[in-house]
């Protein structure tokens, strides 16, 4: 019996430490920051997007090509559709944490709020992502 036990800890020691995207694949699909980014993603490529600067979102994280945060660990809440992240962020030349909540808005918008200070001109990871059907990663 004990070692039942033993297992069964060990099992969900493990269980708790996986990584963010086996944790809960709550992000599925490409997001961008707007319904129009979206449709430009469809018609002109994913790099025409962010060429001009605008960051993505995956289930590895966001990503744009001089920025990115990968999610580290994804908790989800038990009375709400949300999530927690914890995520690691670079860009060229400083590496910093956040940690994030996301709330499912509906099917197709994730709404993020991180706990790094933003402003209107920069809002960092903060802000709503909607999910462009019919694009994918290059």
């Amino acid at each position: 019996m004990r070692r039942h036990v033993l297992r069964a800890a060990g099992a969900l020691m493990l269980v708790a430490t996986l990584p963010a995207a086996a944790a809960d694949a709550f992000v599925s699909g490409v997001y961008l920051r707007s319904q129009e980014l979206c449709d430009q993603a469809k018609k002109d490529g994913i790099e025409s997007v962010l060429e001009e600067g605008n960051v993505l979102l995956t289930e590895r994280g966001f990503e744009s090509y001089e920025y990115n945060c990968e999610f580290l660990t994804v908790t989800p809440a038990t009375r709400a559709p949300g999530w927690v992240v914890t995520a690691l962020c670079q860009e060229p030349g400083y590496a910093f944490p956040d940690v994030l909540s996301v709330i499912k808005m509906n099917d197709t918008q994730l709404d993020f709020a991180s706990v790094r200070t933003t402003t209107e001109e920069d809002p960092g990871n903060s802000g709503s992502y909607f999910l462009c059907e019919g694009v994918e990663m290059p």
